[in-house]
């Protein structure tokens, strides 16, 4: 009676078959994040060959320039969806590892911090306001404070996220229903979104017009900066599809992805500007809706 004997050599030889396999799903995640970094990469590339352009001055050139910086703004709405991958991969194949968590903080500093601020620069302000004047320093500062904001928001979530339970008295406590703080995928999606839109650079408008728009971009960066290390709640989604419900979110995503393919530079400018007003409008409701409690109760004891 060999019998058994066989069959515990077949499961020998059938285990180490599974651990590689198993080893082989962490990399998976990693690949999505390595294809964040990538494309922040591209896109401070593409920013870079585009500022070069628009120093000619010439409007064929401003037209070539648009078309980088048109690519660039493309490598970050990319980036967005490799970042929304990664971490749902990991969370549905449970290889969430440390290593990855910090890699992914590392490609979102670059992709949505770095690009994002090179990218308004060199679209905006960078060329509409001259060098070495009071603007133009301002202008530097916004876009350092958007890059510095964007990481102290990564430190916080990874914090957050690591040590709930010793941090939990001074720091708003973590769920997965909501983010605390704008995400800075977001924050650099909004101006990916707004220079597909219109990728001529600012300076292609004129003097007098680009200027307004260059204090309006100056005034949205540090608005985003601002956001990104408040306490306002914005929605995560990261429970949507895990219910058996999911039929409804594959079609809303089919469905979402077909508007973006036709009408793209409108439909992902609205998307983002729809995320954002969602959470600022939660917290002006709450506001209210304390204040409306507040003077009830005041009332009834009184």
């Amino acid at each position: 009676m060999r019998v058994p004997a066989r069959t515990d050599m077949e499961t020998e030889t059938k285990n180490p078959e599974r651990r590689g396999l198993g080893k082989g799903l962490y990399l998976i995640p990693s690949v999505f994040t390595a294809a964040n970094i990538g494309m922040g990469f591209y896109a401070v590339m593409s920013a870079v060959r585009g500022f070069q352009l628009i120093g000619t001055g010439n409007e064929s050139d401003l037209v070539l320039a648009a078309n980088y910086l048109d690519n660039a703004a493309k490598a970050i709405g990319w980036a967005v969806l490799f970042d929304m991958l990664d971490g749902r991969i990991a969370r549905l194949t449970k290889t969430t590892t440390e290593i990855g968590v910090q890699l992914d903080s590392i490609a979102d500093v670059v992709t949505f911090g770095l690009a994002p601020a090179v990218l308004a620069y060199v679209w905006g302000y960078g060329a509409t306001l001259t060098e070495g004047s009071e603007l133009h320093s301002l202008a530097w500062f916004l876009s350092f404070m958007y890059l510095m904001c964007g990481g102290f928001r990564l430190a916080r979530f990874n914090v957050q996220s690591s040590r709930p339970r010793i941090l939990a008295e001074g720091l708003i406590k973590m769920d997965k229903k909501s983010f605390v703080g704008l995400p800075i995928p977001v924050a650099g999606g909004l101006i990916a979104a707004i220079i597909h839109f219109a990728p001529l650079p600012l300076v292609y408008y004129g003097p007098e017009r680009s200027k307004i728009y260059s204090l309006l971009l100056m005034a949205l960066v540090g608005l985003l900066g601002v956001l990104m290390v408040s306490t306002l709640r914005f929605p995560s989604f990261k429970t949507v599809g895990t219910s058996s419900r999911s039929m409804r979110t594959i079609i809303l995503a089919v469905a979402m992805g077909a508007l973006i393919i036709l009408y793209s530079r409108q439909v992902l400018l609205i998307i983002v500007l729809g995320y954002i007003m969602h959470g600022l409008l939660t917290r002006v409701f709450q506001m209210f809706r304390r204040r409306s409690d507040v003077a009830e109760t005041t009332v009834q004891t009184n």
